[in-house]
C-alpha cells in the first residue's frame, strides 16, 4: 500500500515538472501514458480534455493534485466494483 501512495505522489510530480497543477499537454500525457490500459478513451485527446474539464474544479484550466486524486478515486472504485462484480449505486 505505501508502494502505490508514493507512486501515485511521485507520477504526479514528475508529470508536473515541478509545478502544483497540471497543464492541458501534461494532464493528456499523464492519462495516455499511466493509466492507458484503464481507460477506455486514454488516446483520445477530445475525451481527456473533456475528462480534465470534469476534474477541473476551481476552473483555472489546470489539474491539482487533489483534483488528481478524484480521478484517481474514481478509477480505483471502478476497478474494485468490477473485481468485486459489486456496484454501489445498485444498493
Amino acid at each position: 500500500m505505501e508502494s502505490a501512495i508514493k507512486t501515485v505522489v511521485t507520477t504526479f510530480l514528475g508529470s508536473a515538472k515541478g509545478k502544483d497543477n497540471l497543464d492541458g499537454g501534461s494532464f493528456q500525457k499523464l492519462v495516455k501514458k499511466q493509466l492507458g490500459g484503464m481507460m477506455e478513451n486514454a488516446n483520445v485527446s477530445s475525451a481527456v480534455k473533456e475528462m480534465q474539464q470534469g476534474l477541473d474544479e476551481n476552473n483555472d484550466g489546470k489539474v491539482s493534485f487533489q483534483e488528481y486524486l478524484t480521478l484517481i478515486g474514481y478509477l480505483a472504485t471502478s476497478l474494485s466494483e468490477r473485481k468485486t462484480g459489486s456496484n454501489a449505486d445498485a444498493s
